[in-house]
């Protein structure tokens, strides 16, 4: 049975030959439309999430802001600041806080190695920065620790792009380089990463020392922000509302005022751009659908032909015996095989160009988003589904136009 289905389809194929070859090119055409728009779309959605986690991974960052509500007679424009205790009262009276530091930043910090001088934005921060802003050192390096912290060293955690800038070729790790006047030590620069979402500048361009030190140096009594990391993002509704709880009662402002502590969530942002990938995602598939849906115009189309073609075949075969199913089988599996050939088609050039893509390891520009394509099981589930449906669809009506033959009209037919 399946030996004669095959005979008959590549003999229809061979006497149709332009018709055919231009309806499989069509539905190859279709579907590497959707599964190019849906690898692209996984890509760019990817990069989006990647780029925002470049600032930082599932943290919360809690600023010192100015009350707006009237709150126990205390009136408006009241300033709210926070120092390292309070950092200690979180990670004390919170449970579900994985990490935490206080954080204090500088403008224009000027950094000097032998007659090469330039300024940046440096950061001052604890050991846990190295997992919550995803600041992780490149080779031979290493980030603060807590000896660091603890014994105020004059180390310093430089971005890839600053370190470049002023040692040039030279390996950094252990030189030793003075910021503002007083001499440090290098003991580690960060690996290249992406990132989108930033506050005062990239981090390739920032330099981070231990807060203690900061603190020594410039006697900074309140620091300019507190970041905690919950353990899970399950606890991240819980954590926010207990810091606005403790801090509050500690510094007498209304809980319900934004103003005066506000907040920088990570975890709301992640959520946010996986809503927006996804929504990319459909709109992308639904693009390609609808290209795919004309090419299951033309497999119709070819299959009315093949119908019209075979009447007296079929009418000879309805004399004799044969069942309606038998005519809607084989005209069916037909159209289903048209399909799937040019889909098959399709998703071997998909994966060529996007393998094609991927070995070129784009990093500049819009490359840097659409450089790192992906075609998932999703895609390909999805666009096998579409093309099983199309050549049902496709042929079901001449399938049944031929099921409901007359034979002996059939018979009659020139």
């Amino acid at each position: 049975m399946w030996r004669n289905l095959f005979s008959e389809f590549f003999n229809d194929l061979r006497r149709q030959k332009l018709r055919s070859s231009l309806t499989i090119t069509a539905i190859a055409w279709g579907t590497l439309s959707v599964v190019l728009l849906l690898a692209f779309g996984r890509g760019l959605g990817n990069s989006m999430v990647r780029g925002m986690l470049g600032a930082g991974d599932q943290i919360v960052v809690i600023y010192g802001g100015q009350t707006s509500i009237n709150h126990e007679g205390l009136g408006t424009g009241r300033r709210i600041r926070f120092t390292e205790d309070d950092v200690s009262l979180l990670q004390r009276s919170i449970s579900g806080i994985s990490h935490a530091s206080p954080v204090y930043g500088k403008y224009g910090s000027s950094f000097q190695y032998d007659d090469v001088r330039t300024t940046t934005y440096m950061e001052a921060g604890g050991p846990d920065f190295e997992i919550m802003r995803t600041m992780y050192p490149a080779a031979g390096g290493r980030f603060l620790n807590q000896k660091d912290v603890d014994e105020y060293r004059k180390v310093v955690f430089l971005g890839h792009e600053i370190a470049e800038n002023i040692f040039g070729d030279k390996y950094p790790v252990g030189e030793n380089l003075l910021i503002d006047g007083m001499p440090f030590t290098v003991i580690g620069v960060m690996q290249e990463k992406m990132q989108t979402s930033m506050n005062h500048g990239p981090d390739s361009r920032r330099a981070v020392i231990p807060y203690t030190t900061f603190r020594n140096i410039y006697g900074n009594r309140y620091i300019g922000s507190m970041v905690v990391r919950p353990a899970s993002a399950d606890f991240q509704e819980h954590i926010k509302a207990e810091i606005t709880r403790l801090m509050a009662s500690k510094y007498k402002f209304d809980p319900s005022d934004e103003q005066a502590m506000p907040m920088w969530d990570f975890i709301e942002m992640e959520e946010m751009n996986r809503k927006i990938a996804t929504g990319l995602e459909v709109f992308l598939f639904t693009v390609g659908f609808f290209t795919l849906m004309i090419a299951g115009v033309g497999v119709a189309n070819i299959m009315y032909v093949i119908v019209k073609e075979r009447t007296r075949e079929i009418g000879v075969k309805k004399a004799i015996g044969a069942k309606r199913h038998h005519i809607i089988s084989q005209i069916l599996f037909e159209s289903i095989f048209i399909s799937f050939l040019g889909g098959l088609i399709g998703m071997g050039i998909s994966y060529g160009i996007v393998n094609m893509v991927v070995s070129m390891n784009l990093q500049d520009g819009a490359g840097e988003f659409l450089g790192h394509p992906e075609i998932s099981v999703h895609a390909v589930l999805v666009t096998t589904i579409v093309l099983a449906l199309i050549g049902i669809f496709a042929g079901l009506f001449p399938a049944r136009k031929a099921a409901n033959m007359d034979p002996v009209e059939s018979l009659r037919y020139e």
